[in-house]
């Protein structure tokens, strides 16, 4: 039988791509823009929602509206969101409030709003779209990176809460795609201090590298369309060489700080007065 999804965000970039996907395997979408407008070059079984991720409401009357049009939704794609770019310590309380209310309130609220209708049919799929910057964040990307980790840490708390009522989830962390994510519609950067250079630096040749990046978006569109279709999905999918290239460089930093430090931390456990 054909899943119905709902993906947010599907007007650029991954979700567009994803959408395009889904229809073409014969499934039906129920997609998210900010003012409900269809996208071009996507047709078939497909509704087309509002959605603005700074409003609470705004979650509660999607998936209202979107487990109404089909009666259920089978999987659930929290896709939409933007990157910030630049050092930590430029970067001002008010980006850093207006970046988590996106990348992570808006998902949250969307997953509460869901739980109680898959937990009523018994069974969906909840995908998280976090990031490789999540996994192992690379200079100014820490406060990106940051609302994506709490993303991916929510996912797995939630994964062990939802499993006795038939609900996956997983946590998709894709590295650079050649999608708009580094163009002025889905990526703000901080002004750059002269404390910074390397920082600047990089960020400057992320820009240069738009639309050229290693990644196939369709080709990750399709791995995740695998995903939803495996007997036993991942908890965690990377997608691309350099996510899978970072995450085992950072793998290898933590099992030696284990190692190394392993005696340190086995001697904080609390001994007994009368034992010690």
């Amino acid at each position: 039988m054909s899943k119905v999804w709902l993906i947010t965000g599907i007007s650029r970039g991954l979700g567009d791509a994803l959408a395009k996907a889904v229809l073409a395997a014969g499934d039906a979408v129920i997609g998210t823009t900010r003012n409900g407008d269809t996208p071009k070059g996507l047709s078939g079984d497909l509704v087309v929602m509002p959605f603005e991720a700074t409003d609470p409401d705004s979650a509660h009357r999607l998936v209202a509206d979107a487990f109404g049009a089909h009666g259920r939704v089978d999987v659930l794609v929290n896709n939409a969101g933007y990157g910030l770019l630049g050092a930590i310590e430029e970067t001002d309380d008010q980006a850093v409030r207006e970046l988590f209310e996106v990348n992570v309130f808006s998902p949250f609220r969307v997953i509460r709003a869901a739980l109680p209708h898959l937990r009523e049919q018994g069974h969906g799929h909840i995908i998280n779209l976090s990031s490789i910057a999540g996994v192992a964040p690379s200079v100014g990307a820490g406060i990106y990176g940051a609302t994506k980790a709490a993303l991916a840490a929510m996912s797995y708390s939630l994964a062990a809460e939802v499993a006795p009522f038939g609900t996956w989830v997983s946590v998709v962390s894709p590295g650079a795609f050649r999608t708009d994510f580094l163009s002025k519609e889905s990526i703000h950067r901080t002004t750059g201090q002269a404390a910074y250079p390397k920082v600047n630096d990089a960020v400057a040749k992320w820009a240069l590298n738009d639309g050229m990046q290693q990644g196939d978006p369709a080709l990750a569109a399709a791995a995740i369309v695998q995903l939803v279709a495996a007997d036993k999905p991942p908890l965690d999918l990377l997608l691309g060489q350099d996510a899978l290239d970072r995450a085992e460089v950072r793998a290898d930093r933590m099992a030696t700080d284990v190692r190394d430090w392993r005696s340190i931390s086995a001697g904080t456990s609390y001994v007994a007065p009368d034992k010690a």
